[in-house]
């Protein structure tokens, strides 16, 4: 897989991919980064990239030009990856986004600063956008990395052990259960006592329990829409 990032600071993202699973994910070649930058692109003489909102407004916005020309030369020799634009006004990106995303072979993501993109960028280049979350950032680099980091644990070899994926939260629209190491008793806490008897069926049974709980309490919004089945 391949993931191309649209961005005007890459020392920003290629720090996070130099160490721990991603870093080895890359060695093995299991996915690819580059970097674009729109400035490298820009015919303005001075390599801006900004200019001022049409019709006035505080800040400046990302200029046409620089950033279809970048999208252009991607295309040219990554015609199917699909680019994704990072902006605040856009559905919340989630779990089954990043897995849906991760059966793709290459994605772009564009990475917004100043006061964001010009709207017939977004109309004419993007595949598909996406929020992290309801705040605003200095620009769309930090989106960018979690979006990327969500979607390649998801491609086949990059975690150890795929098993790790199964129980995680969001799987089954839940959040995951609470999770314990040794020793077994610290400050006089101890890990639940269903996960020491070794009973593989009643520790399942509780660890749903638990993540309905844990669901139900920080996640409300979530918890409303689960549909589990009942014991009878």
């Amino acid at each position: 897989m391949r993931f191309n990032f649209v961005t005007l600071f890459p020392n920003l993202i290629n720090g996070y991919f130099s160490d721990s699973i991603l870093s080895r994910a890359i060695e093995k070649e299991l996915f690819k980064i580059k970097f674009f930058n729109p400035r490298d692109y820009s015919l303005n003489r001075h390599k801006k990239v900004d200019d001022t909102i049409v019709g006035g407004g505080a800040g400046m916005l990302m200029s046409m030009q620089p950033l279809v020309d970048t999208v252009k030369d991607i295309k040219k020799s990554d015609p199917d990856s699909k680019v994704i634009v990072l902006t605040p006004v856009a559905k919340r990106f989630t779990q089954s986004d990043a897995k849906r995303l991760a059966k793709n072979d290459s994605l772009t993501f564009v990475c917004g600063r100043y006061e964001g993109f010009d709207e017939r960028f977004i109309e004419t280049y993007a595949d598909e956008l996406f929020s992290i979350g309801d705040f605003i950032l200095t620009g769309g680099e930090l989106a960018a990395m979690v979006v990327c980091d969500a979607v390649a644990r998801n491609v086949n070899g990059v975690l150890g052990n795929s098993d790790s994926l199964i129980e995680e939260s969001f799987e089954n629209s839940l959040l995951e259960a609470p999770s314990f190491t040794k020793p077994n008793i610290y400050e006089e806490k101890s890990v639940v006592s269903e996960f020491l008897k070794g009973n593989h069926s009643k520790i399942a049974s509780t660890k749903l329990n638990l993540a309905l709980c844990k669901t139900k309490y920080f996640r409300p919004d979530i918890f409303c829409k689960v549909k589990v089945e009942h014991e009878k």
